[in-house]
């Protein structure tokens, strides 16, 4: 009852939260009346009364009504789990295009195969589009005899798929697919030059599993389809001396941490070693080459020592130019602009990400960390140069690096589809966002039994040594009674250091993390299970169902009933509460008793990145606990600051690309039409008729057709790839032109979208002028063309994989991070007064001190601010 008001008055403010579930548990109420005439039909004759039911334009109310009871049916035969009228009241929500939250442990798997099953049914093709490989080759088996009991074809595709395998798999009915699987199909099916090489379908329906990570934590998250080009290998000189440099001394970080530049003195110190060793190298080389003469000059049979006097004479000047060459060396001069690149991200690569936090070294290689999950990201790289820096870092192997053929975003990539629907534990605090982004509404279903978890009042400290020391002490605690214990942690590092503190405590552990992942969902399905200590990185084994009693519910089941259920502990708030929200969520699953708790301190990251302790005066206990409603409110602040942050960068990353998707659409118009009809022959014709007369006469009109085909591809391939490689400089740099126009404010993305504009306006007409010279001197002959010999060779190889796009953030990212304590915390214009003098700053932890050390580093808003308040004071 309280869910529906709550859901009512979040309507009549508009504000996004749950539809209205009326009328979906009205006709749920019919299902339930329509099962009675299903429950004696035998397994043939309900997959023929579903197959009476097949259309090609989707199931009315009607058909629906009858399709759920036969599904649920199904259910309970197939699998032995009867739909919960909550998931049919999700399955209802999907087929009508929503996001359904329902919590974790509810069945959304059945739902969303119901739902599947009933588009099917319905005429439609449909991709359950899932996280990762296990959980698309998991759910497509489990809910297989679903499936098949209902007449509908079920497949998944992994990255072990083959293309045939690939190209078989969507032709089924209902593909459980990853997300980025079929993001690289998508391109690769881009780039073909024979139609019988697609392995994809039509986007029809997409049907997405954990909706919220997919649709918002990863929308940004570009795609590329790369050709082999060059090795980024970086130069040891440039790591060696980013190495000595000092920080605040030879570079400055931003308040984000997101950004690092050099000072002037840094760029002296590195022109000043970049110049020496210029010169070092010059030397040497004229060095080579004076070894050179003389070995000519003895070997001569005359010698004319006028001439050698004249060549010393040279070289001697060369020398003397050389020196003041090197004395004028300028970093920023455009012959050096490999040279300021290379120091740029060898910069980044040393001083901002870190080992065992945003990145892991396994294997010899670099394995980037998803920062949303805490799991290795598969086939994820920086983009520019960063990776290359990182291995040189790291002192690995340099991994392969090319040109980008084309890339996609995730957003973009569902964009495609027609119908969208979804499933998830928290969707409602990111309700505006997919209705802003994705034009969809969140239908919160109820829980099946009532949700009993307590979640205890989150506990604030002074410093992070103080945080850990209590952390530690109260899982000891818990620990000795028996309950099962979960411990969220925010990085590899955390995780490992946390179970170093709890080994010295000797509490018995298990640690999971991007390290042992591929014991992810072995691991957590038993960390409910009494006297078991789990420690995570991140959302470690979404997806996986935490029964109390382990997997099987047989290791003392009851016990961990009467000890309170699993204990959910986090050592540190998240930059979104929707996280904290799906931590909290694995305990609780289907009416069990379970708890939460999350650790915090003002010196946590959260809080030095997205707040200031401007005016803050706290007064730890004893073990540095802080309970006082200004540090508390400072902590919320931090953390809907942080929230909003993240919604600016997928706002802004979506304004960008918003443009290339259009243009690509266009382009692929033309493409679609040069790889199935004759528009490549006939453009050629008529640009060079003698020459396509001639060959007509000569192989025969079949092999022309082929020919001009791959040749007008070949160049729009090319061109458009060049287009990319343009946006990608162009969008580097653009928040420049904001400082250039003087008193007129330029914005970035209108001058970005101005340029790209005028970039594309001729790469089509372009592309035909590149095919016609192309084909005037082609070699074709009977057996086609000869790609190489003409001048237009593929690339030798291709592959494919994520960017972590914006790794220190956008130039709008940056200002909304100098101007984000604009607006103090509501609590701290509610807190109690505290006297200065009762005060002493060194109770501060370090980060926040530093932070008030220079009050002009200050927003100027809250300068006057806290001018106002020493004012009211006295």
């Amino acid at each position: 009852m309280a869910l529906k008001i709550a859901s009512r008055f979040r309507r009549l403010l508009q504000r996004p939260g749950s539809i209205d579930l009326g009328p979906y548990e009205r006709l749920t109420q019919l299902v339930g009346e329509a099962e009675d005439s299903v429950v004696d039909l035998t397994d043939e004759e309900l997959t023929e009364a579903v197959a009476e039911l097949r259309t090609t334009g989707g199931l009315h109310e009607d058909e629906q009504i009858e399709f759920l009871a036969l599904a649920r049916d199904a259910g309970k035969r197939a699998i032995g789990e009867r739909a919960f009228d909550g998931q049919v009241v999700g399955a209802l929500a999907m087929l009508q295009g929503r996001v359904v939250e329902m919590a974790t442990g509810e069945g959304k798997t059945l739902a969303g195969a119901i739902a599947a099953a009933g588009y099917a049914v319905g005429g439609r093709k449909v991709h359950v589009l899932a996280v990762n490989d296990y959980l698309a080759k998991r759910d497509a088996e489990w809910m297989g005899p679903v499936y098949e009991l209902l007449g509908v074809t079920v497949s998944h595709v992994g990255q072990a798929s083959t293309p045939e395998e690939r190209r078989e798999a969507y032709q089924a009915e209902v593909c459980y697919v990853p997300v980025s699987e079929i993001g690289f199909d998508v391109l690769r099916d881009r780039l073909v030059t024979d139609v019988a090489d697609r392995v994809t379908v039509e986007a029809d329906v997409a049907l997405v599993d954990e909706a919220d990570s997919v649709l918002i934590d990863e929308a940004r998250v570009p795609m590329v389809l790369a050709g082999a080009t060059r090795n980024e290998a970086l130069d040891d000189d440039v790591v060696q001396l980013v190495r000595t440099l000092r920080a605040g001394v030879d570079y400055e970080i931003d308040g984000d941490g997101r950004t690092v530049a050099l000072t002037d003195r840094g760029t002296d110190k590195v022109e000043q070693a970049l110049g020496e060793r210029a010169a070092e190298a010059d030397a040497e080389a004229a060095e080579a080459a004076d070894d050179l003469t003389d070995a000519d000059e003895n070997n001569a049979e005359e010698t004319d020592e006028a001439d050698a006097d004249e060549a010393d004479e040279a070289v001697s000047d060369d020398e003397a130019v050389e020196e003041v060459e090197r004395a004028r060396f300028n970093l920023y001069d455009d012959e050096n602009l490999d040279r300021l690149t290379q120091v740029n991200v060898a910069l980044h690569a040393e001083v901002l990400l870190r080992k065992d936090v945003d990145y892991l070294v396994r294997d010899g290689k670099v394995s980037l960390i998803n920062n949303n999950r805490g799991r290795i990201a598969k086939l994820q790289r920086w983009p520019d140069g960063l990776q290359a820096a990182v291995e040189a870092k790291e002192a690995v192997p340099v991994s392969d690096s090319g040109e980008i053929l084309d890339s996609i975003t995730v957003q973009a990539l569902i964009k495609r589809y027609k119908s969208l629907c979804g499933m998830t534990g928290t969707a409602v605090v990111v309700g505006e966002s997919l209705q802003e982004f994705y034009d969809v509404e969140v239908a919160v279903v109820p829980p099946n039994k009532p949700n009993v978890r307590k979640d205890d009042q989150d506990r604030l400290y002074l410093t992070v040594d103080q945080k850990n020391a209590a952390l530690v002490k109260h899982i000891g605690e818990v620990h000795e009674t028996g309950r099962p214990i979960l411990i969220g942690t925010h990085s590899v590092e955390e995780s490992e250091q946390l179970s170093d503190k709890l080994e010295a405590a000797e509490i018995d552990h298990v640690v999971l993390n991007a390290k042992n992942d591929a014991e992810e969902a072995a691991i957590i399905a038993e960390a409910g299970v009494p006297g078991t200590v789990t420690v995570s990185t991140q959302m470690a084994g979404r997806g996986t169902d935490i029964r109390l009693g382990g997997k099987d519910e047989t290791h003392d089941k009851d016990k961990a009933l009467e000890l309170g259920g699993l204990y959910v502990v986090g050592t540190g708030l998240h930059a979104s509460r929707r996280l904290d929200d799906q931590l909290r969520g694995r305990a609780g699953r289907q009416g069990d008793p379970g708890g939460s708790l999350f650790f915090a301190s003002l010196a946590d990251e959260l809080v030095t990145r997205y707040s200031v302790s401007s005016g803050l005066r706290p007064h730890p206990d004893g073990t540095g606990r802080l309970t006082d409603r200004k540090s508390i409110g400072m902590l919320e602040h931090a953390q809907r600051v942080a929230d909003g942050a993240n919604a600016e960068l997928h706002r802004t990353t979506w304004q960008y690309n918003r443009l290339t998707g259009q243009q690509r659409a266009i382009l692929l118009e033309t493409r679609e039409k040069v790889l199935t009809e004759d528009l490549a022959a006939d453009e050629l014709a008529e640009r060079a008729k003698e020459r396509y007369d001639e060959l007509v006469d000569e192989v025969g009109e079949d092999v022309v057709k082929a020919a001009a085909r791959r040749i007008a591809l070949r160049h729009l391939d090319r061109r458009w790839t060049d287009h990319l490689a343009y946006l990608a400089d162009l969008r580097e740099g653009i928040h420049l032109r904001s400082l250039a126009g003087g008193i007129v404010h330029l914005k970035p993305i209108d001058e970005f979208n101005k340029s790209a504009i005028a970039s594309f306006d001729t790469l089509i007409e372009d592309s035909w002028k590149d095919a016609a010279e192309t084909f005037a001197d082609a070699e074709i002959t009977a057996d086609g063309l000869d790609e190489e010999s003409s001048g237009i060779p593929r690339p030798t190889a291709t592959w494919t994989y994520l960017v972590n796009d914006n790794p220190f953030g956008t130039e709008a990212d940056r200002i909304l991070g100098r101007l984000r304590n604009a607006i103090k915390p509501e609590s701290a214009s509610e807190s109690e007064e505290i006297l200065a003098e009762e005060f002493d700053e060194d109770d501060l932890p370090e980060e926040l001190r530093d932070a008030d050390d220079d009050e002009d580093d200050l927003p100027e808003e809250l300068r006057d601010a806290d001018d106002e308040d020493e004012d009211r004071k006295k």
